[in-house]
């Protein structure tokens, strides 16, 4: 499974201009909604936010991957937000996170969406692939940094 297989440049943005847990969501669920790859952006930001509920998806590390299963979806989705001033998503570190991989699968999704949670989070361990992205300045050269290390 490829990262770049379920990213475009359309739902990649390298500037969030939200700065709250929710709005950073509701700013990524617009992006996915925007290049049509999810219907009811409204229903996946209350999914999101109810898994945020459970604990929050800020890992550590500048890094946050929401994830949630909607039925409105019929294949998995990803959107990512790079925000430079960073956010507070009540990360398991208490930092700021920077790095906001949005996940969203079917209901009916589970090995794949394992699969995924998994890959983001082993490529997002390596501070200088953290700092390749935050590096970035367009969407363009953030897939191009994806697809280099979804090679191995």
């Amino acid at each position: 499974m490829k990262l770049a297989d379920i990213l475009a440049p359309e739902v990649i943005t390298v500037d969030l201009k939200a700065q709250g847990k929710q709005e950073v969501l509701e700013e990524l669920c617009g992006l996915l909604s925007a290049a049509n790859k999810l219907p009811d952006p409204k229903q996946m930001v209350s999914v999101l936010m109810e898994r945020e509920a459970l604990g929050s998806t800020g890992i550590g590390q500048g890094v946050a991957i929401p994830h949630g299963k909607v039925n409105s979806v019929t294949q998995q989705v990803a959107a990512l937000g790079l925000s430079r001033r960073g956010v507070d998503f009540e990360a398991l570190d208490g930092e700021s996170v920077y790095i906001i991989f949005l996940l969203v699968a079917p209901l009916d999704a589970a090995g794949n969406h394992l699969k995924a949670l998994a890959k983001i989070s082993r490529l997002l361990k390596d501070k200088y692939f953290r700092q390749s992205l935050r590096d970035a300045k367009t969407p363009e050269d953030v897939l191009k940094i994806i697809r280099e290390e979804d090679e191995y």
